[in-house]
């Protein structure tokens, strides 16, 4: 296999004796198991901001995906080899792929959970950094804002999360729509569902 290539990284990830939290907040791409796993031709402590943001929005919807397994589908998207990261036009594609249910737009508006990519500093002159937040009544929860920082960030504003410019994308991320019939309560669960269908099934 060729060193960098999709399935190398899969490979050379799957065989880290270390692995991020299955179900846990990425905070801090440049330490711990996180770091050192691959995206395209370097490691995520330089470019793996984007699938880490796929990765925190999933276990905020409490269907966690291994960080692997995120960056193995978005290694088609990266941008010169990787180098550049993941194209932040084509995240919805990888929501997508997770059943996450989001509306790509210009501003963040009143969204309460959203993925945004933004220039660090000047645009064109500057890295592009993406996080995954979530809107609070104490402020802008922020996940992997800083490279070495461990914790969630709380912002006032989206000024203070993405600078005065206008953010490059933004992932509104929609309510999940339940898999219940409409006359259910939309916390019913699929062994409830499962019932229902054996008992339609022995009246018919």
């Amino acid at each position: 296999m060729i060193r960098g290539s999709r399935h190398y990284n899969l490979e050379y990830n799957s065989g880290q004796a270390e692995q991020p939290a299955l179900g846990e907040m990425i905070n801090g791409q440049g330490l711990g198991a996180v770091s050192r796993l691959r995206y395209g031709i370097c490691r995520m402590s330089f470019n793996g901001c984007e699938v880490i943001a796929v990765h925190n929005a999933l276990v905020h919807l409490g269907e966690p995906q291994p960080l692997k397994d995120i960056a193995f589908f978005m290694e088609r998207f990266r941008v010169l080899l990787g180098f550049f990261g993941c194209n932040v036009y084509r995240v919805g594609r990888a929501l997508e792929h997770y059943g996450v249910a989001y509306e790509r737009t210009k501003d963040v508006g009143d969204a309460e959970a959203f993925i945004v990519s933004f220039w660090t500093k000047l645009p064109l002159l500057s890295p592009i950094h993406t996080v995954f937040c979530v809107r609070t009544p104490d402020g802008i929860k922020v996940y992997n804002r800083y490279n070495n920082f461990s914790s969630m960030s709380v912002c006032k504003s989206m000024q203070d999360v993405a600078g005065r410019h206008r953010p490059l994308a933004v992932y509104r991320l929609k309510e999940q729509e339940s898999p219940c019939p409409g006359f259910l309560d939309a916390a019913c669960s699929a062994t409830e569902l499962g019932t229902l269908d054996l008992a339609a099934d022995r009246l018919g």
